[in-house]
């Protein structure tokens, strides 16, 4: 025989689903009226130019071939491996120098 949970009941059901379902249909309604208000003050021609004449300047764009762009990300990805292994480099020397002015070897290794 089943405990009754008292969460898991039929009525406690119904009332959840039944708050589902007006929380959809005024979400709905809110977002049918911001529509309206939209579309009556004429947001949604103005941004339909924008995106319809930032689409004609992209076509405009001299964009790169796939060669050039292959090209210049590898180029990227050396230069920040290169800043890499500077940045560690500066810091391992730092922590030299900073050492042997203290006299202390051990100041910033366990």
């Amino acid at each position: 025989m089943k405990a009754h949970r008292g969460f898991e009941s039929i009525p406690l059901r119904q009332c959840a689903v039944q708050k589902f379902y007006i929380q959809l249909a005024l979400t709905a309604l809110v977002v049918g009226v911001l529509f309206g208000l939209v579309w009556k003050l004429g947001w949604l021609n103005r941004l339909a130019t924008y995106f319809g004449e930032t689409r004609d300047e992209l076509k405009k764009c001299n964009w790169p071939s796939r060669d050039e762009l292959w090209q210049t990300t590898v180029v990227i990805f050396l230069i920040t491996a290169l800043l890499g292994l500077f940045t560690v480099g500066s810091d391992f020397v730092l922590v030299r120098v900073i050492r042997s002015l203290l006299g202390s070897p051990s100041l910033f290794l366990p």
